[in-house]
């Protein structure tokens, strides 16, 4: 790592603890901070999925279903396996704040790490399927994850998952997301992310090239569902509570708008429009009735006036703005 991307990321880190502070200091009403925080959780889940669907070319429906493998082993982890911990080791040594870092880095590894087997067990089977076989059978792996934590008392059940301690914070929530932004953008520069963009281009031509086009699209599969994974850890350590119904077919259909609308194949649009998607309907909810309709309209039209996204597969860097800004000035 050279001198200017250790500038960059000290520079993030004290911007986020900058903010942090402030946020903590109670001169910032809660309820923004807590808008920020859903924004930072939209991003994680909306740059994961593109993964999937942007750059293998992918159609998976499913996505919610990681994010509560990730929330549920991760709150399960904490609730259960947290007390027992505490008993064995001498953590009441350690500053409060030390401790809870330490089970929300635990947790978080849980919670990634069953949501990267959940990904590889339905990417085996179902990623040779194509187009409208692999949505369904996506569909039904999310539909099965949240109808098993229905049916699972030591979780909750229907009435849901409380009692899990709260760890997380905007710090966790916006560093993770830079974190899981930075990993996106630089699998698409790697060998292995021009891979995956040669098999949503043509199958046919990247395997006749070569690449072995179902361990490239299993491999996208499992990171997009460790990202989810831990995306719902930090939920989980956020909220304090779970219940099955913030994971359904609507949340799965939530996060694909959000990559679609940013323009699939880029992760600039896709942290964008999940910052734009999360923030609309706070905005209208002073529109009470009228609020989902007016949002449903908003993104009806933006289909129409502009069906490759946002930002289509173009991505935000300096590089690009540069080479832009030279072209617009060589015009006569």
């Amino acid at each position: 790592m050279d001198l200017a991307r250790i500038l960059r990321f000290a520079a993030v880190i004290t911007l986020l603890l900058a903010l942090q502070a402030l946020f903590a200091s109670g001169l910032v009403n809660p309820y923004y901070i807590r808008v920020l925080i859903l924004c930072c959780f939209s991003v994680m889940l909306a740059v994961s999925l593109n993964i999937i669907i942007g750059y293998a070319g992918q159609f998976s429906i499913g996505h919610a279903g990681f994010y509560a493998v990730g929330a549920y082993t991760a709150g399960a982890f904490t609730v259960y396996a947290g007390p027992p911990i505490r008993q064995a080791l001498p953590l009441d040594r350690l500053p409060g704040w030390l401790e809870g870092t330490a089970f929300l880095m635990a947790a978080i590894c849980v919670g990634t790490l069953f949501a990267a087997l959940a990904g590889l067990a339905v990417g085996l089977p179902s990623l040779r399927l194509r187009g409208d076989y692999l949505a369904i059978a996506t569909l039904g792996f999310g539909e099965m994850i949240r109808v098993v934590i229905q049916n699972v008392e030591a979780v909750g059940g229907p009435r849901g998952f409380s009692g899990i301690p709260i760890y997380s914070s905007f710090f966790w929530a916006s560093l993770f997301a830079v974190a899981i932004v930075w990993i996106a953008r630089n699998l698409a520069r790697s060998r292995h992310g021009r891979a995956l963009l040669a098999i949503r281009e043509d199958e046919t031509a990247a395997s006749v090239l070569g690449v072995n086009v179902t361990k490239h699209k299993v491999a996208a599969f499992v990171l997009s569902s460790a990202l989810a994974g831990c995306a719902g850890a930090l939920y989980a350590h956020y909220e304090g509570y779970l219940e099955p119904r913030s994971f359904d077919f609507i949340r799965s259909i939530e996060i694909i708008i959000m990559v679609v609308i940013g323009g699939m194949g880029s992760t600039t649009g896709a942290v964008i429009a999940a910052v734009i998607l999360t923030l609309i309907p706070e905005l209208l909810r002073g529109l009470a009735e009228y609020r989902m309709v007016i949002y449903s309209a908003l993104l009806v039209l933006f289909m129409l006036v502009r069906p490759q996204g946002l930002f289509g597969t173009w991505e935000l860097s300096w590089e690009t703005l540069r080479t832009r800004w030279e072209k617009r000035l060589e015009r006569p």
